[in-house]
């Protein structure tokens, strides 16, 4: 039959050329797209003869070979599927204008990111192309299903095109490429290495339901294909590449630990067996199934600016994309595991990913699910979660700041320590069902370590008074505090913010409070003069009903940042100003009484020997919470005259 030659629209040529140079920058997706098309024709040829008794058709086994030979230098990828008419031949491949090329190659040159143009190109369905980038010529060979004659579509991907009608031809359709020269400078790999094309199928199509068989051995044999030939090949000459696993798609009774567990490390390169596997399947308008595993420690690059997150992106078993940000939080990037939607598309893009509304759904819901997951590990596996706590906890409290959809839902599977045990870190709920009768607040303490925070003077009162303290020891508490307010309608208080007095549970009595007011009458002077002498450092200096051992402490008031909290942002590159803090002092200390009465045996205070010890008290209060003195050489020097005998 004669062969008739077409040329390409303008449009369609100029669209041809721009995806060939500057669309992929990984060449090695062509494979991806002629693999993912041939399964397509699969499942079209199985639905259609479920519902065509008549159409008579072969699908005894159904499948997909993929062929290659290096001394001719070709490609061939076979298929036994629905296959194309003469018709559909011209209609689909024949050019590429039928799908709305002005406006797509308007897009592409307003697109300078070459992700984002190969996700327009996703959205037009012209995948097939990208053969070109590969290969100087390219073949097809097709047969629909149930009809007699074949069709064969040749194209260099320059100007034109022929199609040819075949009284002959397989079942389905085989599309073979000749193959471009190797140019590793530009990514352009030799796809006639068998080891190569097995390897980007591994990567890509592991998972495509149907088998995908390639002949047996290291190489392909050499000579090229005959187009005419039966697609068919005796089982031992051809083996079979891919997995067809695609454990996601299968019954939970039907798939065993060692199989998810052998999985996981696949993906996650990591040796140890994950802590919990979660499965997740939504059907309706959007379909996507999600097989998600918590690993059993935090990856060393947990906390590294830059490292790689995000789940395995797969559409109908065809790996699209590594690491998929979108699909969950910063905070749960320790998460690993694959996604398989339904209805997007091959090429999508990750600036596509971020507008599509299927995506920002799947993400909600992987979300959720994984933070349901780990708070019933709590009741459920009190083991497995004190694991994840410890080893993600960190990465976790990150959510408190970023997701305030789910901030309540984080804040209650939080464990911290605490002063009511030394081993057994509590919940909130748990702190909260042992609060003191009339107790309102949840009380915590931030530092560096537990044993600095039960060391510190701010927790004289608590130790002495019994009330229970959340002892917050990692830097991301100090900036979660201040944005969540309460929990379950109870504040969250610093004890090293505001004035605190516990009482004795007990209304003050008569006699308490005029204690009280003479006590302050007899400090007034010294209070005032110290506040005046220790004006660049305090904003004020007053009496304490926190401290029962210590002489003094520095406190700040209720809404102003803690100096710690301070350091953070300055470390961040942001100008903070100096807060000036309270000095407060512990009247029942014998260091306080006696510079009280020094002070006031000096009416003008101006014996220098009061002034050092003010700065000393100061300095000694400091030091106590952990912060650094401004002068260190002058307060050793001052501490030294006033211990020298």
């Amino acid at each position: 039959m004669s062969a008739e030659t077409h040329e390409f629209q303008v449009e369609a040529r100029q669209l041809l050329q721009l995806m060939i140079h500057s669309i992929y920058s990984n060449k090695d997706v062509f494979l991806r797209e002629l693999i993912s098309n041939a399964s397509d024709a699969l499942d079209k040829l199985r639905l259609t003869a479920l519902r065509d008794d008549a159409l008579g058709a072969d699908v005894s086994d159904l499948h997909i070979s993929v062929e290659t030979d290096a001394r001719a230098r070709t490609l061939t990828v076979r298929d036994n599927g629905i296959g194309m008419s003469h018709e559909e031949v011209v209609q689909l491949i024949g050019t590429i204008a039928s799908s709305g090329t002005a406006r797509l190659l308007r897009e592409l040159k307003e697109t300078d990111d070459a992700a984002a143009a190969a996700g327009l190109i996703g959205q037009f369905g012209v995948g097939f192309y990208s053969a070109f980038m590969v290969a100087d010529e390219v073949t097809v060979l097709t047969r629909h299903a149930g009809e007699s004659r074949g069709t064969r579509w040749v194209s260099r991907g320059e100007g034109t095109y022929t199609v040819e009608a075949l009284d002959m031809a397989p079942q389905g359709t085989t599309v073979t490429l000749h193959l471009k020269p190797v140019d590793v400078e530009n990514q352009l790999n030799d796809y006639a290495q068998d080891g190569k094309i097995r390897e980007i199928i591994k990567r890509y199509s592991d998972f495509i339901t149907w088998p995908i068989r390639m002949p047996a051995g290291t190489a392909a044999a050499a000579g090229q294909a005959d187009e005419s030939a039966d697609a068919e090949a005796a089982a031992d000459d051809f083996e079979t590449v891919n997995s067809m696993k695609a454990l996601w798609a299968r019954a939970r009774e039907d798939v065993s630990d060692e199989e998810y567990h052998e999985l996981y490390k696949r993906i996650s390169h990591d040796w140890l067996d994950p802590l919990e596997t979660i499965r997740l399947q939504a059907e309706g308008t959007f379909e996507y199934q999600a097989l998600l595993f918590i690993p059993s420690r935090a990856p060393q690059d947990l906390f590294t600016q830059g490292q790689s997150r995000g789940l395995q992106l797969f559409v109908k078993r065809v790996h699209i994309m590594d690491d998929c940000e979108q699909l969950l939080p910063p905070y749960l990037r320790f998460v690993k595991g694959i996604v398989d939607a339904q209805d997007l598309s091959l090429n999508v893009s990750r600036e596509i990913l971020q507008q599509d509304r299927h995506i920002q759904r799947m993400h909600r819901r992987l979300t959720k699910k994984i933070l349901s997951t780990i708070k019933d590990l709590r009741t459920k596996a009190p083991e497995n979660y004190a694991t994840v706590w410890r080893e993600f906890g960190k990465a976790l409290k990150e959510g408190l700041l970023d997701d305030h959809e789910n901030r309540d839902t984080i804040l209650a599977l939080c464990s911290f320590s605490s002063t009511h045990a030394a081993d057994e870190p509590t919940t909130l709920a748990q702190y909260a069902e042992r609060m003191k009768e009339g107790q309102e607040e949840i009380f915590y303490l931030t530092g560096d370590s537990r044993e600095a925070i039960e060391n510190s003077p701010h927790m004289e009162a608590f130790r002495a008074k019994g009330v229970e303290v959340l002892l917050l020891t990692d830097p991301i508490d100090e900036v979660w505090v201040t944005a969540v307010p309460e929990f379950d309608g109870k504040r969250l208080r610093s004890i090293t913010k505001g004035e605190v007095d516990l009482g004795s549970g007990e209304p003050d009595t008569e006699e308490t409070e005029h204690e009280r007011e003479n006590q302050r009458r007899e400090y007034s002077g010294l209070l005032s003069w110290m506040t005046e002498q220790l004006g660049e450092d305090v904003k004020e200096v007053r009496l304490s009903t926190r401290l029962t051992v210590s002489p003094a402490c520095l406190v700040s008031d209720q809404h102003d940042i803690t100096p710690a909290l301070e350091n953070i942002y300055r470390a961040m590159g942001q100008d903070v100003p100096h807060t000036k803090r309270i000095l407060e002092l512990n009247p029942g200390h014998s260091l306080v009484d006696g510079l009280n009465k020094a002070h006031t045996e000096r009416e003008d205070g101006a014996d220098a020997g009061l002034a050092d010890i003010a700065e000393l008290l100061f300095g000694m209060a400091l030091l106590a919470e952990g912060g650094a003195l401004k002068d260190p050489a002058r307060f050793t020097r001052l501490m030294a005259d006033r211990l020298s005998f």
